[in-house]
């Protein structure tokens, strides 16, 4: 069944990135008329302002994690913030800030699906795997890894949050896009067999065969959550990220993407992530962040009854 209540929550920080900028997304999805826009459609929408958290330090890597602590803190306020959206029956959207912030996200709705009885399927739409860890990364920084610390590999703070280690399978997350991976990154993934969509397999089989693969197997006891990074997109359409990688989904092809999301019905709960006003222009991938979000939502181009 749709979900017609929608929570926006605001986490404004880039505690996890490696560069600054991230934590102005939530206000930059605002001023491009987010909440007007699902209003528009028919939603009724509630902006819960944003969650605050510990500022960035700005330090190096302390034993392969740049700012665990802050990350931590931040982590565990984004996962009670929605947890409580979800057990009050409404749909969250996570207005990132990193993408280490789909640690405290999805680990709520893991909780919430265990408190339910549900399925957990995961979209991660990102252009990168964000599978390191602090052994693999060549960064430490804490948004590359957080599809690792929800399927159990990563510091005891993060994995635990949710109250159920690991928070989920590898088997329930299906990622989308991806084009940018690290050496060691590659080997985890394919160790842990995750099921990723990589742009050359979108190149070669299409977004729609690619779309229809990874919602495939869901019924209607299945919550499906989509955690999308705005570098999934391709830099050339969506300047306004932090790590720009070429080569992404063109803007229709992003576009399919998101409206056989909406087709499914199932969309329960959502992350948008890494928007970088600080490399954007004019506020355009902002822009056009609302409009895929639109899309998500059942905003749809097709002439077909």
């Amino acid at each position: 069944m749709k979900q017609h209540k929608v929570s926006l929550i605001g986490a404004p920080t880039d505690v996890g990135a490696g560069a600054r900028g991230a934590s102005m997304g939530p206000e930059a999805l605002r001023v491009a008329g987010l909440q007007a826009a699902l209003q528009g459609r028919g939603l009724e929408v509630i902006d819960r302002g944003n969650i605050s958290g510990p500022h960035n330090p700005w330090l190096p890597p302390d034993e392969g994690y740049r700012h665990l602590g802050e990350v931590v803190a931040w982590n565990q306020a984004v996962h009670d913030a929605v947890h409580g959206e979800l057990a009050g029956g409404r749909l969250p959207i996570l207005l990132g800030g990193d993408h280490c912030l789909a640690i405290g996200s999805i680990s709520a709705v893991a909780r919430h699906c265990r408190e339910k009885g549900k399925k957990l399927r995961v979209l991660w739409l990102d252009a990168h795997a964000d599978f390191n860890t602090s052994i693999i990364t060549p960064s430490g920084n804490i948004h590359g890894m957080p599809v690792a610390c929800l399927c159990g590999h990563g510091p005891k703070e993060l994995v635990e949050i949710g109250g159920h280690v690991p928070a989920i399978s590898p088997k329930w997350v299906r990622q989308i896009g991806i084009r940018s991976v690290d050496e060691g990154e590659k080997r985890f993934v394919h160790e842990m067999d995750l099921e990723v969509f990589d742009m050359r397999y979108i190149d070669e089989m299409g977004m729609r065969h690619t779309m229809e693969l990874a919602l495939a197997t869901m019924d209607s006891n299945t919550h499906l959550h989509v955690s999308f990074d705005v570098d999934f997109l391709d830099p050339e359409v969506a300047p306004g990220v932090g790590t720009t990688v070429m080569g992404g989904p063109t803007y229709r092809e992003a576009q399919l993407c998101m409206e056989m999301i909406a087709d499914t019905g199932r969309l329960a709960s959502l992350d948008v992530m890494e928007l970088n006003p600080a490399f954007d222009v004019r506020n355009r991938t902002a822009i056009l962040a609302v409009d895929y979000i639109e899309s998500l939502f059942g905003k749809s181009t097709l002439m077909r009854k």
